[in-house]
């Protein structure tokens, strides 16, 4: 059950504005003040007040020659009218709108006109109107009225009995949504869970039940349609009692309003409550009033067939053949209409409207497929990329690796030449040195020159002094010492800080830092590749008998000088005494 002849396009409009009752005050409004207004009252069956509101605006538009208004007007017009009378408006509103840029033309023209069919049950009708505003929302892109349509024709669905794919429709539009007014999407709440219902997964449509009636307490009308499906749970459960409670309530409410065909569901699933209570006789009272309504609107739903059945046996166990034949003959002719519509909309929907979904769907598959596909390859060629990247990084760090290794062993090597004996039988071990970069040739020039300038700054006899101060410091290993620095050394040496730095840069052809740190680094070198004792102690205690003040100016200092990490050269030491052991 889903209500079905609810016209849905109202809901685009609708909003919840304070009533004034008084429509003597119109001319105070603007075309948005009133629309408000005409969508308040038609949302709660005020139809008398909504066609005052609806015969003004048109009459407002048309005087001010405003042409937007006057589409407007004709919208609001077709609302509370007949169907012939609906149509003529809507009529109307195509040749105003003949030449609108706007995007929701001339779509809403079709779905209104569907809405109209629908709604005085000409559901052929109406689902060729219903494919053709569809067809135009896709032309011009337009994703609220694509959503409308979609849903129209669920509800179509539903009335063929394919209710699986209404739901799929509806879930998706509740869920998925951020373009559609709260007033629709609480039409769609209400429609899955009459849904459900028709598939008898009563504890999906149970729960959306529980949360409608929770959120429309301020929402008399709609309060009551829940209340309509609430019954109907019941009565699907057997709890006839409670069923019957709640769709009396409902019937009572919808008694009042002007909405025959909810007024029409409440009294089937009353009726149903009382025939599975064994009360037959109220039962038939409530079927027997469905008829008078069906009579009088001439519309009708599929569910109406079990109504004539009931009817046409419970007056044939009477003997009533009067009554029997009366609704024979009704449920006969209602039936050859119903299946007329139920062939036409079983043929047509597939073909015109899920086989091109599927179609759409399948293209779509496609699509995704092919970026897939897409995806993957370039996710392959980055994957190779990297791989040979890290490659590259690999064999370059093994390469590096073994050119590390091979500086090692050189150093070890080089050590044990000059140096075969164990350090610690030596007072004095003598450093080893390391080649220098061949000095850049001069030129006559500039040799000149540059004797002249340093002879002109320092003698001969004090640069010779100097150098000898040098070598009783390295002798001695004053190098090891902290704290050591170019001023300090200056004065140890009784000289001045920058004739002791021009010596240092002209004969050892580096600064004072470099200096220092090149000859803690050869002693390191040949006191660790010979003494095991030196070898086996901690980073840091090594660092600070170098006169480091801690491990990180050691270990930078080491790999600057020789060009390899300390931790590898002393594992290559320790290979080296494996090998000789």
């Amino acid at each position: 059950m889903k209500f079905k002849c609810s016209i849905f396009l109202v809901l685009i409009f609708k909003l919840f504005f304070a009533q004034n009752n008084s429509v003597d005050t119109l001319k105070e409004y603007t075309y948005t003040d009133l629309k408000d207004k005409f969508y308040s009252y038609n949302s709660i069956d005020k139809n008398k007040e909504a066609r005052l509101i609806s015969q003004y605006y048109l009459r407002k538009a048309k005087k001010e020659n405003n042409k937007d208004q006057i589409s407007e007007g004709y919208v609001l017009m077709h609302f509370n009218e007949n169907q012939a009378n609906a149509l003529k408006y809507l009529d109307s509103l195509a040749v105003s709108t003949k030449n609108s840029t706007k995007n929701t033309y001339p779509a809403r023209v079709y779905l209104l006109k569907g809405n109209i069919y629908f709604k005085f049950d000409n559901q052929v009708k109406a689902l060729e109107n219903y494919l053709i505003g569809l067809k135009y929302a896709k032309e011009k892109k337009n994703v609220r009225q694509i959503a409308i349509a979609d849903i129209c024709i669920a509800h179509m669905n539903n009335y063929v009995g394919k209710h699986q794919d209404a739901i799929k429709t509806f879930r998706y539009y509740l869920y998925n949504t951020d373009y559609l007014h709260e007033s629709e999407l609480q039409d769609i709440h209400l429609n899955l869970a009459s849904s459900y219902q028709d598939i008898n997964k009563l504890d999906s449509a149970n729960i959306l039940i529980k949360e409608g009636l929770q959120f429309t307490k301020n929402d008399e009308y709609l309060h009551n349609k829940y209340l309509s499906l609430f019954g109907l749970s019941c009565l699907k459960q057997k709890n006839y009692k409670t069923a019957i409670d709640s769709l009396t309530k409902s019937k009572k409410f919808f008694l009042t309003k002007n909405n025959d065909m909810a007024l029409n569901y409440a009294l089937m699933y009353l009726g149903r409550s009382y025939a599975g209570a064994g009360q037959k006789e109220k039962a038939v009272e409530n079927f027997i009033k469905i008829d008078s309504v069906v009579k009088k609107t001439d519309n009708s739903f599929p569910e109406i067939r079990d109504v004539y059945t009931y009817l046409i046996d419970y007056y044939k166990e009477k003997n009533d053949k009067e009554k029997q034949l009366y609704y024979i003959e009704r449920f006969l002719d209602i039936d050859k209409r119903l299946d007329s519509q139920h062939w036409y909309l079983s043929k047509e929907l597939p073909k015109k409207y899920d086989t091109p979904n599927l179609l759409k769907e399948k293209e779509d598959i496609i699509s995704d497929l092919e970026s897939k596909r897409t995806i993957l390859y370039l996710s392959v060629g980055i994957l190779i990329i990297i791989l040979i990247l890290l490659s590259y990084l690999y064999f370059k760090s093994k390469k590096r690796e073994k050119e590390q290794i091979k500086i090692a062993q050189e150093l070890i090597q080089k050590v044990h030449e000059n140096n075969s004996i164990q350090y610690d039988t030596l007072p004095q071990p003598e450093p080893i040195t390391f080649e220098q970069e061949p000095e850049t040739e001069q030129t006559p020039d500039q040799k000149e020159e540059t004797k002249d300038k340093n002879t002109s700054i320092i003698s001969e006899e004090l640069t010779q002094s100097i150098l000898r101060e040098l070598e009783i410091f390295e002798s001695k290993e004053q190098f090891l010492n902290k704290g050591i620095t170019l001023g300090s050394l200056a004065k140890k040496i009784k000289t001045n800080s920058k004739y002791l730095s021009e010596i240092i840069n002209t004969h050892k052809r580096k600064n004072f830092a470099a200096y220092l740190n090149d000859l803690r680094i050869d002693y390191a070198i040949n006191r660790l590749t010979q003494d095991k004792r030196f070898r086996s102690y901690k980073i840091p205690f090594i660092a600070e008998e170098l006169g480091y003040n801690n491990e990180q100016a050691f270990t930078l200092a080491f790999k600057k000088r020789t060009g390899i990490p300390l931790s590898l050269y002393l594992k290559e030491i320790d290979k080296a005494k494996d090998k000789n052991v």
